[in-house]
């Protein structure tokens, strides 16, 4: 291990975390009027639509409250998670069923609601963070309020308030996602940091959703994590949806689930998750013009998804994390060989050194798409900087090793 190399690892993503990107979200997403954070930036930060994405006020709360627990209480960023959560909690939920928004307007006027408890799971992160930041009880009391609703709804989604036209119809294949399993892990560990009182809960309920991950999606054949399989794990190839394989989320497991082994010790998690990672790596990363696809049909076939050969930061972002936390768990070298190629990569195409942050979106090969933009109702202040977050402690923990 080159310790001046994780060094200058280190410093160049901390000098670009607090020296670049909060500040970016400071000075042009803070509503100084209304409260919360607005998302819809173009590449210099205006505001292209006076509307405000839900989930973003609940994955800003989390983040800017994170930054402040775990990076030298900062009373800036503090305002800014107490901005995103009092917005949320005051505009974001339907009177009507007590189930949040998608899309609101500036001011919190309801613009749009879907059938997916995401914004909930960002709401119950971000409340369980803050409270963690100011003591203040009536938060935690509002995340395991919403906790209990969503895992409701997850384990019988008849109890569901919001009543609204399924999905699929009968005659569709009956299958099971993998993202609420990976989001519930991760909402179910935030309380846990949140609130050791009830530990034992939250700890059976990371083990419930890791065992959904590890017992249904990885198909051997193929050798990737699947985003939809059947209700028992099924390999459904005789439809598309059946045969796709997310590298953006493959690695959001390859760098979640090592954390969840060392906290709830259980390393026989490790060889599993080197699997995901090296099935990412292989179906997902573009031979021809580097950087990792959105969507792959693992038997070669055209996904439906019309962005699947884009190239998207969030998936990235993961990427990075998994690939230093597997070096430093594992000790092999090809991990770090993949951080300083996948490093390399981002902060040639995705930074943007002119203005500041990271683009959203880029052509397969590699080009910002026109006109470019900082964020929307997808990206806001989560994906990059918490990934600036986990890196710069991963580097720390090498440089200590």
């Amino acid at each position: 291990m080159d310790k001046k190399t994780i060094s200058a690892y280190r410093q160049k993503l901390s000098d670009g975390l607090f020296g670049v990107v909060l500040p970016f979200w400071k000075k042009y997403g803070a509503d100084p009027v209304n409260g919360g954070v607005r998302t819809c930036l173009d590449r210099e930060g205006k505001v292209f639509s006076a509307e405000k994405s839900v989930w973003m006020q609940g994955r800003g709360g989390w983040l800017f409250s994170h930054v402040y627990n775990d990076f030298g209480h900062d009373k800036r960023w503090l305002d800014m998670a107490e901005s995103c959560v009092k917005f949320a909690k005051k505009h974001c939920i339907d009177p009507a069923d007590g189930r949040m928004y998608f899309i609101v307007s500036d001011e919190g006027a309801p613009f749009r609601k879907r059938r997916y408890t995401y914004s909930e799971f960002f709401y119950i992160m971000a409340c369980a963070e803050y409270y963690r930041a100011t003591g203040d009880e009536a938060y935690l009391q509002e995340a395991r309020k919403y906790y209990r609703m969503v895992l409701d709804i997850h384990d019988d989604p008849s109890k569901d308030p919001y009543k609204i036209t399924p999905k699929f119809l009968p005659a569709a294949p009956a299958m099971r996602g993998l993202c609420d399993a990976s989001v519930l892990t991760l909402v179910s560990r935030t309380l846990r940091q949140a609130d050791p009182a009830h530990a034992s809960e939250y700890i059976t309920n990371e083990k419930r959703f890791i065992a959904d991950i590890y017992t249904y999606h990885f198909n051997e054949e193929h050798g990737a994590l699947m985003e939809c399989v059947g209700l028992n794990g099924e390999y459904i190839g005789r439809v598309s949806g059946g045969r796709i394989t997310n590298p953006g989320h493959c690695m959001e497991a390859a760098w979640g689930l090592p954390r969840e082994a060392e906290e709830l010790d259980m390393p026989e998690l490790i060889p599993f998750v080197e699997k995901v990672y090296e099935g990412a790596m292989r179906h997902g990363w573009d031979k021809e013009f580097g950087g990792l696809l959105y969507f792959v049909d693992v038997e070669g076939y055209p996904p439906q998804a019309y962005e699947h050969d884009m190239k998207l930061w969030w998936v990235h972002t993961e990427a990075l994390i998994a690939a230093i936390k597997l070096y430093r768990v594992t000790g092999k070298e090809r991990y770090f060989e993949d951080f300083k190629r996948l490093m390399e990569y981002c902060f040639a195409h995705f930074n943007d050194q002119e203005y500041g942050e990271w683009y959203g979106y880029l052509r397969r090969d590699g080009a910002p798409t026109e006109p470019r933009a900082k964020g929307n109702v997808f990206k806001g202040p989560f994906h990059v900087p918490r990934m600036y977050c986990e890196v710069i402690r991963e580097l720390e923990k090498l440089e200590q090793m």
